[in-house]
C-alpha cells in the first residue's frame, strides 16, 4: 500500500515524514489554496530531501493550470509526478505528457456520484494513475470530507488508482476494508494528519501508517 502525504511546506516536516516510510509527498501548486507553496519553496524542500538521500516521490498538484506554468514548476522544483486535480481534459493530459515525458502523470476525479467513475476510461491512455477524491463544490480538495467508499466495491479501475478524501488514522482501515475486492494501490492523505493547513502532525502520520500496517499488506516500495 503506497502512502502519499499531501500539502507540505516545511522542509523539516517533509524529511521527518519521508523517514517514516511514506512513498510520496505532495505540494499544492494552486495559489488559492491555504497549502500553496511556490516553486522556490518546493525546490528548497526537494534539495533538503536530496541532502539526506531520500528517494521519496515529489508530487506537484495543479488545478486548471496552463501547460507552461506546469512545465516551469516541474523544472524548477524537480517534481517527479504531476497530479492534475481540476477539470483537465484527456487532450490536455496528452499535452502534458508530450511536454513532460520524464514525469509521471496522475488525473484526479472528484466523485460527485457513481457516474463520475465513467470518466476514468477517458484517461486510460493519457495518465499513469487515477486519484479519487471527495466532491465539494466550494473546494477542489483538502476538505476533510469522505465519500461513499461502498460505491466503489465493484468498480474495476482501468488504471492503478489512489484513494483520497477525508482519510484519517481512525477511518483508513474502514475505507480499505470496504474496498477489499478491488483495492487501490495507495492512499492520499492531507487534512487527516494536520494540526492546521500544511502543518502536519507526525504522531498522526505514524498512527496512519500503523493502521494501514494492521489492516493491509505492508507498505510497498513499488511505483506507478
Amino acid at each position: 500500500m503506497l502512502v502519499k502525504i499531501c500539502g507540505l511546506k516545511d522542509p523539516d516536516q517533509a524529511i521527518a515524514i519521508a523517514r517514516l516510510g511514506v512513498w510520496a509527498i505532495g505540494f499544492i501548486c494552486v495559489p488559492e489554496s491555504p497549502r500553496y507553496v511556490n516553486p522556490e519553496q518546493i525546490r528548497t524542500v526537494s534539495d533538503r530531501l536530496d541532502a539526506v538521500h531520500s528517494r521519496v516521490e515529489r508530487v506537484g498538484i495543479f488545478a486548471n493550470t496552463d501547460l507552461e506554468t506546469i512545465a516551469q514548476t516541474v523544472a524548477q522544483s524537480r517534481l517527479t509526478i504531476v497530479q492534475l486535480h481540476g477539470h483537465e481534459s484527456p487532450d490536455f493530459c496528452q499535452d502534458v505528457r508530450e511536454r513532460l515525458p520524464y514525469v509521471k502523470l496522475w488525473k484526479a476525479l472528484r466523485v460527485r456520484s457513481i457516474a463520475t467513475l465513467d470518466l476514468a476510461e477517458d484517461y486510460t491512455h493519457v495518465a499513469d494513475a487515477l486519484l479519487l477524491d471527495a466532491y465539494r463544490p466550494e473546494s477542489l480538495g483538502g476538505t476533510g470530507h469522505t465519500f461513499d467508499w461502498h460505491g466503489l466495491q465493484h468498480w474495476q479501475s482501468p488504471l492503478p488508482w489512489f484513494l483520497a478524501g477525508g482519510l484519517t488514522p481512525d477511518n483508513v482501515a474502514q475505507a480499505l476494508a470496504a474496498l477489499a475486492n478491488f483495492p487501490p494501490i495507495g492512499i492520499d492523505v492531507s487534512s487527516g494528519v494536520e494540526r492546521a493547513p500544511a502543518n502536519k502532525d507526525l504522531e498522526k502520520v505514524e498512527r496512519l501508517l500503523r493502521a494501514i500496517g494492521q489492516s493491509h499488506p505492508a507498505i510497498a516500495s513499488q511505483s506507478v
